[in-house]
């Protein structure tokens, strides 16, 4: 469905500063925020958002060099007119507030379509793709929020996906302080109200839990029927009081209830769960999860299908529910391949989304696209694959290669020079991969409905290698990078340290993920990691820690900026660049940490070398201490001495290079001393040595393995090496895939450390092996080979295996073995 721009400024109440110069009527289909992922530019319009620390106004020529000729805006001394000929452009008061007006306006088109609206702390992605499996497998069409889109702009965007065809709508709304609900409310306008419940997300926002539960309820402000557990006191006592004049629609597991939930039994993979509502006894509801968190959300789902469509409702339909893929994972691959793998449902946006995540990490290679039939799409296949044909053809797909009975269709939609095949069913593709049909040095993306099994094919084309793996969460290190750039003031400028392979990361992954994040500057220690992330098709400004005169050739090569830290590599680098130099370089000053830098007692030699022509690029030192309190003054005095050496050493040079002296640990306690470019490091990880962010950091990494065995050890008996740890009493054992070759220091055996299992810590018995160790496994009887073990991560901080090693959080993560697979992710 499609507005004229016109029509659109109308219902936004904005005023249009700029207009096409054809005068041929414009019509938008699409909507946009991000310049990075304009799909179809032609029919889109452009909002510039203004963030905390990002303005949208500043993406506005990136969009219009993208082909986009439709913008609102809230700032029109933000832009020149001049550079976007033939560009419509509407301003606004605020963008967000006109996204919302206009979503809101586009939803009232719609009066017949059935909304369900849901919210609550926890679950809703989950109960909103389940009730979308349901209705689908029930014969109905259905659109919904794709992924967890339930944000100020997440919602209006995806209410804009209504066309008219469907019969159900299924959004989510999340919020994370007061006032947001309100203006989600007429955007979702439901008939159906979910709260799926109340947890500890987002309790910064609000004065305490009944503040931020009355604040999530008023998405159901006009709502006539709302469904909830009343297990929980608060819900209950809120909802029936605020809202006794609706129809209330409740579960319990120990109160009468519209639905009882009389015994609830997990077996294996599955659960069983016996119910009666409204006093008839339903047959038994088997879900194939165990989790106390998946059966909650079952059974929320269960009430609102009874109620809706009665007793009738066919229960066989939960055993086929399919687990909600929230992120996307990237793996080494076989043949130099990468393996982008994402089996989460193949809609438009989650598609984007993923292609999207593909490109960024595709360091140059051709992208290929594992695509399965999109199933419970409620679209028509024609058009439903052609507009997928067109996304494939805008994001630059090179290969594509179908799987399914419709997807053959995508052929007359896709240009001769995208490499294509089709096969009917996974396991012919597999059988002819079997036979040759290779992959080699491509990104690979797969991207397929859970009744295509694409797990198989992700095992079949990944590199197989230890089963121990470290996890780089690409979303926390987004969310982390935002708190400090929050954190920094107007027009500071952000380094990021990428050294020794991203603190053992993987330099090439991270620095594309900054460079997508829009970063200034990047830092490596040594030019051949420079050399690499070059290569890699990184093209930020690169600056070289630690540079070796031999190697000034290679730096101007890659154009690689030296850090110069004394007046004898000065003179190389003057007698290797000449004296008008062409590239720049960075002079680093040395106020206290007593390692590289000019000191005070140089500057007699350093100022004589210094003109105008030689481009400085900064001038920068580094703190010794200044995540400690206690050595605040001498942080001070440091900056003090920076400063005193900085003046004359730009006035001998006759302009002001950048100035940076912080790191990670002094961004947020010193303000004061940001300058022109701050240094973010180890905090980039979410590792944290100040408590003055208002948003927290997430741990962006986790080290895991697996059971490999599990043995019982009997009253007496030894484990180990060394014969260290004796059981006091029979004691089952487990031996797990990671030792002190992989990362895991020898330090922390002998119950000096617990690993996470099963949501517990589990302490490791004996000597440290080489490449296992053993654990206690008194505590999590049911505990099975080959299940999952956190080494550190979300539930077991790093600081703690830091600390029983006597060591810190750098040491370790730098410390885990290139043979430790790494698994890229982004939720």
């Amino acid at each position: 469905m499609a507005y004229t721009i016109e029509e659109i400024v109308s219902i936004v109440a904005g005023r249009i500063i700029a207009s096409s110069e054809n005068g041929e009527p414009l019509y938008i289909q699409k909507l946009s925020v991000d310049s990075r992922r304009i799909i179809f530019p032609g029919v889109s319009l452009f909002f510039a958002i203004s963030g905390d620390r990002r303005d949208g106004h500043d993406f506005i020529r990136d969009a219009f060099d993208r082909g986009v000729r439709a913008f609102i805006i809230s700032d029109a001394e933000k832009i020149r007119l001049l550079d976007l000929p033939s560009a419509c452009v509407a301003l606004v008061g605020d963008t967000v507030e006109a996204l919302q007006k206009l979503a809101a306006h586009h939803r009232r088109r719609f009066p017949v379509l059935k909304v369900a609206g849901v919210t609550g702390s926890n679950g809703k992605t989950v109960v909103k793709e389940w009730l979308f499996q349901l209705l689908n497998a029930a014969g109905k069409s259905v659109v919904r929020s794709p992924k967890s889109y339930n944000s100020q702009i997440g919602v209006p965007l995806s209410v804009w996906e209504i066309d008219g065809s469907e019969e159900w709508g299924i959004f989510e709304a999340g919020i994370s302080t007061t006032g947001e609900m309100e203006k989600l409310t007429p955007v979702i306008d439901c008939q159906y109200g979910i709260f799926t419940m109340l947890g500890d997300a987002h309790a910064a926002g609000f004065a305490g839990q009944e503040q931020k539960l009355k604040e999530k309820l008023r998405l159901f402000k006009h709502t006539p029927t709302i469904f909830y557990c009343k297990d929980d006191p608060l819900v209950h006592r809120v909802i029936s009081e605020q809202y006794a004049h609706r129809r209330l629609v409740c579960w319990s597991s120990s109160e009468n209830a519209d639905l009882k939930v009389e015994n609830i039994h997990s077996e294996g993979t599955r659960t069983r769960i016996e119910t009666i509502f409204r006093d008839q006894k339903l047959a038994p509801l088997i879900i194939p999860f165990t989790d106390a968190a998946s059966v909650q959300n079952a059974i929320l789902c269960r009430l609102f299908m009874l109620d809706v469509f009665g007793a009738s409702s066919d229960p066989a339909m939960f055993e086929k529910l399919e687990p909600v893929a929230m992120r996307l994972e990237l793996k080494t691959g076989v043949r130099g391949c990468l393996i982008v793998n994402d089996a989460y449902n193949s809609d438009l946006t989650s598609l984007t989304i993923a292609l999207d995540f593909a490109r960024c990490q595709s360091a140059g290679k051709p992208l290929a696209v594992i695509l399965s039939d999109v199933l419970q799409s409620g679209v028509q296949p024609i058009t439903l694959y052609a507009e997928i044909g067109r996304l494939l053809v805008e994001k630059g797909v090179d290969r594509i290669v179908g799987i399914g009975l419709q997807i053959p269709v995508l052929k007359n939609y896709l240009p001769d020079y995208v490499r294509q095949s089709y096969y009917p069913d996974t396991e012919r593709l597999l059988s002819a991969i079997n036979r040759g049909e290779t992959f080699s040095n491509e990104i690979v993306l797969l991207k397929g409905a859970r009744a295509f099994t694409f797990e198989r094919l992700a095992e079949r084309l990944s590199f197989k290698n230890h089963t121990a793996a470290l996890e780089i969460n690409l979303t926390a290190l987004t969310h982390n990078l935002q708190v400090f750039k929050k954190l920094i003031l107007p027009g500071v400028k952000m380094m990021v340290m990428v050294k020794a392979s991203a603190y053992g990361n993987g330099a090439d992954e991270i620095a594309r993920l900054l460079e997508f994040q829009k970063v200034d500057y990047l830092s490596v220690a040594y030019s051949d990691e420079g050399a690499q992330l070059r290569e890699a098709g990184v093209r930020l400004p690169i600056m070289v820690l630690n540079p070796e005169a031999a190697a000034f050739d290679k730096m101007v090569q890659y154009d690689l900026e030296p850090e110069i830290y004394s007046v004898g590599l000065l003179r190389r680098w003057l007698d290797f660049d000449g004296r008008s130099p062409s590239h720049k370089i960075h002079l680093k000053l040395d106020t206290g940490m007593r390692r590289l830098g000019f000191e005070a007692g140089d500057l007699a030699a350093l100022l004589p070398l210094l003109s105008k022509e030689l481009k400085v690029a900064s001038i920068f030192s580094h703190q010794a201490a200044s995540e400690a309190p206690e050595h605040d003054v001498f942080t001070r005095f440091q900056a003090a001495s920076f400063m005193e050496m900085y003046e004359p050493i730009a006035n001998a040079l006759g302009y002001r290079p950048l100035r940076h002296i912080l790191n990670s640990g002094g961004i947020a306690r010193f303000p004061e001393f940001q300058f022109d470019m701050v240094r973010l490091g180890i905090g980039l990880y979410g590792i944290a040595a100040h408590a003055k962010a208002s948003t927290p950091l997430v741990a962006a990494l986790a080290f895991k393995a697996a059971i490999s065995q599990i043995k019982l050890v009997k009253t007496g008996e030894t484990v180990g090496y060394g014969r260290r740890w004796t059981a006091k009493t029979h004691t089952r054992i487990a031996t797990i895939s990671a030792g002190y070759a992989d990362g895991l220091p020898r330090a922390a055996g002998n119950e000096r450390f617990s690993v996470g299992l099963h949501g517990k810590r589990v302490p490791i018995v004996g000597n440290v092996c080489m490449d296992m160790c053993m654990i206690d496994l008194t505590d999590v009887p049911e505990a099975v080979e080959g299940e999952e073990v956190e080494i550190f991560g979300l539930r077991v901080p790093v600081q703690e295996l830091a600390t029983a090693c006597e060591t810190i959080p750098y040491e370790i993560f730098t410390g885990v073995s290139e043979r430790v697979k790494r698994v890229y992710f982004e939720e």
